[in-house]
């Protein structure tokens, strides 16, 4: 069980502190702003992927990787410095972000010449993972990540029942990966329409179980698990595995073994696995060279677009982009120009590299 207090913060973004017992701030919700950020935001459709792309110009003036001594992810020491948390009894914190690409009431689009816009209609939040910023996600210990699993499902329930379409949960791993703040968080993305890769996703899906009666990824993870030739690590029904198809190196993924649509439909058990789980990957990954494996994590759950979805098992994606110790997986010629990805590491050695790393 999880407690949850929340509070409307000076500027108005509204705060969200988890705990295994109930939260208790230590002293006034802090803002280190007065005023919330004008924010310029808007959709525009691209007519030959068929999809939207997000314009945000306020966001080109985001925090970047401030000092420690500035670190705005972090419990507020001085009252006059304050930072986005108070001091506190809380393990898990989630606020609305102060630079968001997607906004619960957004105003109209601007009309543009040649471009099919619209309102950018959702909602952006950060997850911080822990109080201190000398630990990753990976590093915590499990029943942590077992709690932020929940904080990502009672996050996504909120967003589904507020109207979002699709709620992605993430995790940016490291400066190679774009990352701004580097003590350990991630974000939500919520959707008013069901973003192209998961439209792509959900037919595929359904294509398959309209052909034989079961779940995709379900079928994955137990034949996986059976075949223990790309297994990672397995915990209870919950298995970790290189997919066979894998487009990034040390590419992983992480699902049960039965059909469950989301983290929320998850039983108190699995999601312990699932924590287990995710610990022993990305603490491989860490030491598959001795030092912090950049990466993408997504939460892939079922589109929350009101149509039933029993197709869909929810599963974490991790991508790496470290293919050596000293080189980065770029994504170029063939996987931009033609979304065609080239790996030079076969899931199989992935998977077998990966178990040999001694935790």
């Amino acid at each position: 069980m999880i407690h949850c207090a929340e509070y409307v913060k000076p500027d108005g973004r509204r705060l969200w502190l988890y705990g295994r017992r109930p939260p208790s701030p230590l002293g006034p919700v802090p803002s280190p702003f007065s005023t919330a950020v004008s924010v310029d935001t808007h959709l525009r459709f691209h007519p030959l992927l068929r999809e939207w792309v997000i314009y945000a110009s306020h966001r080109q003036e985001r925090t970047f990787l401030p000092p420690a001594s500035s670190d705005p992810l972090a419990p507020t020491k001085d009252p006059a410095n304050p930072t986005e948390l108070p001091v506190g009894d809380y393990e898990v914190a989630v606020f609305e972000n102060r630079f968001p690409s997607l906004v619960p009431e957004a105003g109209p689009a601007p009309a543009v010449e040649g471009a099919e816009t619209a309102a950018a209609v959702g909602a952006c939040e950060v997850v911080v993972f822990a109080q201190d910023a000398g630990q990753s996600l990976g590093e915590l210990p499990a029943d942590r990540i077992s709690l932020v699993l929940e904080v990502w499902a009672e996050r996504t329930r909120a967003l589904a029942r507020a109207g979002m379409a699709y709620v992605l949960p993430f995790e940016n791993r490291g400066t190679e990966m774009g990352v701004t703040l580097l003590h350990p968080h991630g974000q939500i993305y919520a959707y008013a329409f069901v973003p192209q890769v998961q439209a792509h996703a959900a037919a595929a899906l359904r294509e398959h179980y309209e052909r034989t009666g079961s779940d995709l990824v379900a079928d994955l993870a137990r034949g996986e698990r059976d075949r223990r030739i790309r297994v990672v690590a397995a915990e209870g029904e919950v298995v970790a595995f290189a997919p066979p198809f894998g487009r990034f190196p040390y590419e992983t993924w992480i699902a049960p073994t039965r059909s469950v649509p989301d983290l929320a439909g998850l039983t108190a058990q699995e999601t312990a696995d699932m924590a287990v789980a995710l610990s022993q990957v990305l603490r491989r990954l860490d030491g598959l060279w001795g030092r912090p494996m950049p990466y993408l994590m997504t939460v892939n759950q079922a589109p929350s677009d009101g149509v039933p979805h029993p197709e869909w098992t929810v599963r974490i994606e991790i991508c790496p982009i470290r293919r050596a110790p000293e080189k980065l997986k770029f994504l170029a010629g063939t996987e931009l120009g033609a979304g065609v990805f080239a790996n030079d590491i076969t899931p199989e050695q992935a998977a077998a590299d990966l178990r040999g790393v001694r935790l």
